[in-house]
């Protein structure tokens, strides 16, 4: 998924908190596609950049496809991250420029790898009639960010317990483990409770967590501290908790729970880009106008048309790809 922000940390959404614990509140983020779809976006903001290595959290839907316009991001450029692709209702075709062609459906997780660079689309299908879910975002570690392109596809199987059930996408929760390869510790679940209940769970000391809520409210908490917090909102528990308590309110709820041990690295994030320095984020940006704008000015309208080049070639896709936009006039923050 493409970022349309080149300044996403301008807006910020103030937390609650309590104690250490913090619910950062989502704002709306126009897409794109026919009639703009919009998601919301919880990281980064200007009070937290990241949770572990998570950097980008956007949560859509349940949107009707005939209203919205569905997904439609062309070719577009990443470098220096994982893209984690969880859908709860409908399907994306992926394509890339590393020749993977895959479908994103319910319950399965699409992780990319995007390393030295990558390009790559993602459009709904034409069957599907409700589009529901996130896209996040991975920084990788200066040791890995040059690591060449990659795909992993994984459908984990449902665990469940009285009154709760699960799916580890990464990582390790509640028994089940992910096969699929990070670069740094990660915790990927969804996690769907019942009515009323509560799942008190085991986690790693040295993570910090963070919990999307999908749909329904439900008390986030640990130790002797908790939060409230209802669809959309994202829950922060930093590092130290050995037990995270999840309290569904009466309607239930469905969670996505992420955690990684503290990045412990400055990064620059603009636009798909993490890099470490503006100098570097400038040079990603002028790679990529340098495949899809030609020598007269003029972009490419065919992304089978886009010059070969650090980003590659979308094999099979047709869409205009995406120009940059325009870099800010100051230089780019480092943030951690």
């Amino acid at each position: 998924m493409s970022n349309p922000e080149a300044r996403p940390d301008e807006v910020a959404c103030a937390p609650g908190r309590v104690g250490d614990l913090e619910v950062l509140a989502p704002r709306e983020v126009p897409l794109g596609g026919p009639r703009a779809m919009r998601v919301r976006r919880t990281l980064p903001q200007r009070s937290r950049s990241l949770i572990g290595a998570w950097c980008f959290v956007d949560h859509y839907g349940p949107d009707r496809v005939a209203d919205s316009g569905g997904m439609s991001v062309a070719p577009h450029p990443h470098t220096g991250l994982q893209t984690v692709s969880w859908l709860f209702e409908g399907e994306i075709t992926h394509r890339d420029s590393a020749g993977h062609h895959a479908t994103v459906r319910p319950g399965e997780v699409n992780l990319m790898t995007a390393g030295r660079g990558i390009s790559h689309s993602e459009v709904s299908t034409a069957d599907t009639e409700v589009l529901h879910g996130a896209q996040l975002w991975v920084a990788l570690p200066d040791a890995a960010r040059d690591t060449a392109p990659g795909f992993e596809h994984y459908a984990p199987p449902r665990v469940a317990g009285p009154g709760w059930s699960a799916r580890v996408f990464l990582g390790s929760l509640l028994g089940s483990d992910s096969p699929v390869a990070t670069f740094t510790p990660l915790l990927g679940a969804e996690v769907v409770l019942e009515p009323g209940a509560v799942l008190e769970v085991d986690v790693d000391p040295a993570f910090e967590h963070g919990v999307l809520v999908d749909v329904g409210d439900l008390e986030v908490g640990a130790g002797e501290g908790g939060v409230d917090a209802k669809a959309a909102d994202l829950a922060y528990v930093p590092p130290g908790a050995r037990r995270l308590r999840l309290d569904a309110g009466p309607e239930g709820a469905r969670v996505l729970v992420l955690g990684g041990t503290p990045f412990g690295e400055s990064i620059v994030m603009w636009w798909n880009f993490v890099g470490r320095s503006h100098e570097e984020v400038v040079a990603f940006r002028a790679a990529w106008q340098e495949q899809v704008v030609g020598p007269d000015g003029t972009p490419v309208t065919d992304g089978q048309a886009v010059a070969e080049g650090r980003f590659g070639v979308v094999l099979g896709e047709t869409l205009p790809p995406i120009p940059a936009p325009v870099l800010p006039t100051v230089r780019l923050r480092e943030r951690r």
